[in-house]
This record gives structure tokens, C-alpha cells and sequence, in this order.
């Protein structure tokens, strides 16, 4: 009664080893392409928060906070080009920046193109 079982001997930790590798190696690309996403939403985020306190800060102080973001959250120099723009009509500032970050991962080469800003009533 037991040969039926003997067949299937290493069927279920074969299943179980390619379900685990599976996981770790979408766990690895995940980590590692999410963090690029992280980075850019805690820019965005920083651009955000200097936006709201705008109207008692000058341009010169809202660069440099912005700049030493950049620099904490170690971005490609290209996101320290940060437009700063106020209009008069409507009553309002722009902060806007443009960079790349490429991602080199075993069978997947990407670069990813991110555009941060912030548009806050003065």
C-alpha cells in the first residue's frame, strides 16, 4: 500500500525550494527597484513641505534645505538643478527638479526618469 507513496518522494521539496527561490529573487528586485521609488518620494515630500513654508522662507534657504536632501538621501547630481519659480498671478510657487537613477540587477538594466515637484498657494 505504500508504493504509491515512495513515487512522489522529493516532488514537495522541489515544489517547496523553486517557490522559495521564486520569492527571494522577486523580494531582491523589489527591495532594490523600491528603494529607488522611496528615495524619490521623500524628495518629493521635502519639495512639499518647503512649498508650505514658502511664504516665510526665501528662495536661497528653500535651495539650500532642498540641496542637503539631495545630498542625505544620496541622488544623482542632476536632481540639485531645482527650479524655484513665484508668480504674482495666481499667488503661488513651483519647486520642480528632473533626474535619473539606473538600476543594474542580474537580467534587468532600467533607468528610471523622475520629476519632483510641488505647487503651493502663497
Amino acid at each position: 500500500m505504500v508504493t504509491g507513496a515512495s513515487n512522489r518522494r522529493g516532488s514537495s521539496s522541489t515544489g517547496c525550494l523553486l517557490t522559495l527561490l521564486l520569492f527571494s529573487a522577486a523580494l531582491y528586485y523589489g527591495i532594490n527597484i523600491g528603494e529607488v521609488y522611496w528615495r524619490f518620494y521623500q524628495y518629493q515630500d521635502e519639495m512639499r513641505s518647503q512649498a508650505r513654508l514658502a511664504p516665510s522662507l526665501t528662495d536661497g534657504v528653500i535651495r539650500r534645505r532642498l540641496l542637503l536632501t539631495v545630498d542625505r538621501l544620496g541622488l544623482p547630481a542632476e536632481a540639485q538643478k531645482i527650479q524655484i519659480k513665484r508668480t504674482a498671478r495666481p499667488r503661488q510657487i513651483t519647486i520642480e527638479s528632473e533626474y535619473a537613477e539606473e538600476v543594474s540587477l542580474p537580467l534587468f538594466k532600467h533607468t528610471f526618469r523622475f520629476r519632483p515637484n510641488a505647487i503651493e498657494g502663497l
